[in-house]
């Protein structure tokens, strides 16, 4: 799906939740808006510095993109971040340690490549991980020179090129390599080791970090303005006053202007959000009764399909019975809009293609995570586009020292990841901490 059809499947979206009303305080030194991974750091560094705070929250729960659902199939599963990206430097993982979560260390291996549905050797397989060797150092080295598409350090010899554009492109950067800069790819923490799965839910992890905050639920912001002393919060249950305000909306919120500022945002501003659209990566979880498949716990498997519909699974994550699929970049986006139904058809005729009648063997049910539909992310993270490495710079960049941005398409290091949103978080607070005084 290229970017007006992206456009098209966002602009076909009902109107934002109707929520119920809760009092919320009159005046307050910082609004944060959002209760995501940088809205909770934020506020959580606020609060250190003394600071009076008011944390608002569309969605009726927080974690924003970080988000385990337990009840589908019975067991935690993330439908958002999943792993702990830089593990052994991310602000999650002492957290977690502390916490006794349940960490599994795990790094894409392909024990299983299907090509054209064969099942190739394990020399092929040897050959893939060469080639993406390969590619990992041409992409640095052309985004140190040239903020141009990352595509073009593909050489397209033979299909292992297609394979390991795959896995940079759409199921690590959530964006095909042809819509991502190259300069970008440099920031980007989507695959930094070491990296760690959470049994317990990554979302979980965030959420009980973020139960030590106060946060207004289901409060969606209409407008933010910005034109005198400080700034005015408006929302669907009141009007806040405040200092200084924090946003920590992802950039498809901010660019289908579910969010009005007065005055208008600067053509700057504007501009460094169309340079940093969302990109969407989809998970397809199956559960079956019973792992009866040829891959043993934590396994990867990558069929590549005809069209760049590939798509990638990770197999019986902390011995559970479910298969979870990934789909990302174009791909993904057309799935989201073509639906639930739609997408676990395709997943399961995927596995049919690699293993035959077995994939039918045990099956319960499916799913699809919806973060391409649902109208606080509108997306999975965000990539910059060819020519726009400095958009982050320019979203970083607050409004006449009162409206201030963070998240993780503001991280300071490796953007695109929950870890990189708290940095931001934190970052920002102390920024905001600094001009207040």
């Amino acid at each position: 799906m290229h970017t007006h059809t992206r456009r098209a499947f966002l602009g076909a979206l009902g109107a934002s939740l109707c929520l119920p009303a809760q009092s919320l305080p009159s005046e307050v030194d910082v609004v944060v808006v959002g209760a995501g991974s940088a809205g909770l750091h934020a506020a959580h560094r606020l609060r250190q510095l003394g600071m009076r705070i008011a944390v608002l929250e569309a969605r009726g729960r927080i974690g924003g993109r970080a988000y385990t659902n337990s009840d589908t199939f019975g067991v935690p599963l993330d439908y958002g971040c999943a792993w702990l990206h830089k593990a052994d430097d991310n602000p999650y993982t002492p957290l977690a340690r502390e916490w006794g979560y349940t960490l599994q260390e795990h790094d894409a291996s392909l024990e299983g490549l299907y090509l054209r549905g064969q099942l190739t050797s394990p020399e092929v397989r040897q050959r893939a991980t060469r080639v993406e060797q390969d590619l990992s150092k041409r992409l640095e080295k052309l985004g140190e020179r040239r903020d141009v598409a990352a595509a073009t350090a593909i050489r397209r010899r033979n299909e292992l090129d297609d394979v390991v554009a795959t896995f940079h492109g759409p199921m690590s950067s959530a964006v095909d390599l042809d819509e991502l800069s190259a300069r970008d790819y440099l920031n980007l923490g989507t695959d930094v080791p070491p990296n760690l799965l959470i049994k317990e839910g990554y979302g979980s992890l965030v959420a009980r970090f973020g139960n030590q905050i106060p946060v207004s639920l289901s409060t969606a912001v209409r407008q933010i303005r910005y034109d005198g002393q400080g700034v005015q919060v408006e929302t669907n249950q009141g009007t806040l006053r405040a200092k200084v305000c924090i946003v920590t909306s992802s950039t498809g919120v901010l660019a289908a202007e579910k969010i009005r500022f007065h005055p208008p945002l600067p053509a700057w501003k504007q501009d460094a959000i169309a340079g940093l659209p969302m990109g969407l990566l989809a998970k397809i979880p199956l559960q079956f009764s019973q792992p009866e498949f040829r891959y043993r716990a934590f396994e990867d498997v990558l069929l590549e399909n005809p069209g760049k519909r590939d798509i990638y699974f990770l197999c019986w994550p902390f011995q559970l019975n479910l298969l979870v699929g990934f789909v990302g970049g174009d791909f993904a986006w057309e799935l989201s809009a073509a639906g639930e139904q739609e997408a676990v058809d395709f997943a399961r005729n995927s596995l049919r293609r690699m293993w035959g009648s077995d994939a039918d063997k045990y099956f319960v049910k499916g799913d699809f995570t919806k973060w391409a539909s649902d109208p606080w992310a509108l997306g999975a993270y965000a990539a910059a586009t060819p020519g726009n490495a400095t958009a982050r710079e320019g979203l970083r960049r607050p409004l006449a020292d009162r409206v201030f941005f963070a998240g993780e398409a503001c991280a300071p290091r490796w953007t695109q990841t929950c870890g990189g949103a708290a940095l931001s978080g934190v970052e920002t607070a102390e920024q905001v901490a600094k001009v207040l005084a």
